[in-house]
């Protein structure tokens, strides 16, 4: 009865150890996300200025006519 009661804690021990190591799992998948988020938001950044800056241009074409 013995052995089976280490066996068992030796088991409950590495399952302890298995799920706290999921924290480094977690971290990983949040700075992918974060990541991806800002890439996300660099190219709305570039296409809102390229447009920006068309509209500009087109403003002062505009306004120097007049």
């Amino acid at each position: 009865m013995t052995s089976l009661m280490v066996s068992v804690l030796a088991f409950v021990s590495g399952i302890k150890d298995r799920v706290a190591s999921e924290k480094g799992a977690t971290a990983t998948e949040y700075s992918l996300l974060v990541a991806f988020i800002a890439l996300l938001i660099i190219l709305g950044v570039t296409a809102f200025g390229t447009a920006l800056n068309t509209w500009f241009s087109t403003l002062g074409s505009t306004v120097g006519t007049w």
